[in-house]
């Protein structure tokens, strides 16, 4: 009963980081380049059941479930689709790749390509970190016209100014680690000289379908409440047990 007791809230708590993992999915719907997390239910522990024969010999009769756990989380690195907007400075990667960003906690790599020139006319996120070069410097924009080039390079009045520091990652699912909502990490180095496509004048969706969210969203509430359901059916037989014995 004990075991039953745990089992069903341990349900309750998995289902519980599920529906904020979604929650930080269906917040960022509209965030151009995002990466929606991916969350799923594990087993959280099993036993063995045994059985001890007159003889001394042991027989395995099977196993049984402790409860469940929510999985490790995990970042759908799917691209998404493209938009046109027509302004000069937005940015998408059509393929693999990442933009090179400086922030106050070191560099960052990120799909949204929503910059803009600051006061002193660096080429900055709509954070404010400033987009890199290919050599790790800050990107300066000179007054004028911004062409930008599919291979990165930066043109000011059809003078070529940077190129942007583009990263691509082998396995960015195990290479790269969330640091705010769309701004990755690197545990690895980026690989050398792949090229890398980049459109000026789009900027790439979020990753994240919305119906299907919507979806999970009831089926783990729907789960959630059957859990606290099973919590108050093992709370109530525990009572009568206990009820029961003392009478006894």
């Amino acid at each position: 009963m004990i075991r039953g007791l745990y089992a069903a809230v341990s349900a309750m708590l998995a289902n519980m980081q599920r529906q904020q993992s979604l929650a930080h999915n269906i917040a960022n719907l509209d965030t151009p380049g995002f990466r929606q997390s991916l969350q799923s239910l594990d087993e959280y522990k099993t036993i063995q059941l045994l059985d001890a024969g007159d003889d001394g010999s042991v027989r395995t009769l099977g196993t049984l479930g402790l409860g469940v756990e929510a999985g490790e989380e995990a970042i759908d690195f799917t691209f998404g689709a493209l938009s046109i907007t027509g302004e000069a400075l937005d940015l998408a990667i059509e393929g693999e790749g990442f933009f090179t960003v400086e922030t106050s906690d070191g560099v960052r790599y990120t799909r949204d390509g929503r910059f803009a020139r600051d006061a002193e006319g660096n080429l900055v996120t709509v954070e404010g970190h400033a987009v890199l070069d290919r050599a790790g410097n800050p990107i300066v924009l000179p007054e004028g016209e911004v062409e930008i080039d599919t291979d990165g390079t930066v043109n000011v009045n059809d003078t070529a100014v940077a190129t942007l520091g583009m990263a691509v990652f082998e396995e960015p699912e195990t290479e790269l680690t969330r640091d705010v909502p769309n701004l990755f990490e690197a545990e690895g180095t980026p690989l050398t000289g792949e090229p890398v496509v980049v459109r000026q004048g789009c900027l790439e969706s979020g990753n994240a379908d919305p119906v299907q969210l919507m979806t999970q969203m009831v089926q783990v509430s729907r789960a959630y409440e059957a859990a606290q359901k099973m919590v108050q059916v093992q709370d109530e037989l525990l009572g009568q047990a206990i009820t029961s014995l003392g009478r006894l």
